[in-house]
């Protein structure tokens, strides 16, 4: 014999509904108070404003800086510079630093690799690395430049920095930003003194120029 199901009680009915919209209104809820957590760091963010750190080449002495009628170029040379960060309530993460020299365009040393580093609000950091670059081979008409310059003693090379830093506000840290410095140092310019940590051989200029930060 056939017996029918029984129909669903509407109590029951009644109770799945009621659970169904506590489920919808604690997920809004969520969401409400992830979208009002994430617009207050925008806010926050937005009002203290970075500002990108700036970077000063104070000196360089150069140990090598030799053209051979190969077109290739050695070059020892340590350089110091210092970053500041001026703002008052944001410090910044560096994940990377990495320090080498360039001349028209062209990388003549071996990238200096610096551990990361935290600097905080109103902070100064000073690096002063070293970098080589052992008969780096250069296309003709950069060696050709380069000769000129050397002959008429305004050799320009650019000292270039590249890290990605973190902005850090409170708790907050944000994402990564790709950090690019230039210097550029004029080997004839500013001050200039021998045998500085080098014996006689070495030449130490002296800068303190600003550089063009790029975020």
């Amino acid at each position: 014999m056939f017996f029918p199901a029984p129909a669903p009680k509407k109590t029951d009915e009644g109770s799945e509904a009621k659970l169904n919209e506590l489920r919808h209104r604690r997920l809004a809820t969520t969401l409400g108070l992830v979208l009002l957590a994430l617009f207050l760091v925008l806010l926050v963010w937005l009002i203290l404003l970075p500002s990108k750190p700036t970077f000063v080449l104070q000196d360089a002495t150069v140990f090598a800086f030799n053209l051979s009628a190969a077109n290739a170029l050695t070059t020892t040379v340590q350089v110091t510079l210092a970053a500041r960060n001026s703002n008052e309530r944001i410090g910044i993460f560096y994940d990377s630093l990495e320090f080498y020299a360039a001349y028209r365009g062209e990388q003549i040393t071996a990238p200096a690799l610096l551990p990361p580093a935290y600097q905080g609000r109103k902070e100064t950091a000073v690096w002063s690395p070293f970098l080589h670059g052992d008969a780096v081979p250069l296309a003709p008409e950069i060696g050709v430049a380069l000769g000129q310059d050397l002959l008429a003693g305004t050799p320009m090379v650019n000292m270039v920095v590249r890290s990605k830093i973190r902005w850090k506000v409170g708790s907050f840290v944000s994402g990564a930003y790709h950090l690019y410095v230039n210097c550029a140092a004029f080997m004839n310019s500013g001050s200039r003194r021998s045998g500085r940590g080098g014996g006689e051989a070495a030449i130490t200029y002296q800068f303190f120029v600003d550089c063009r930060v790029d975020v």
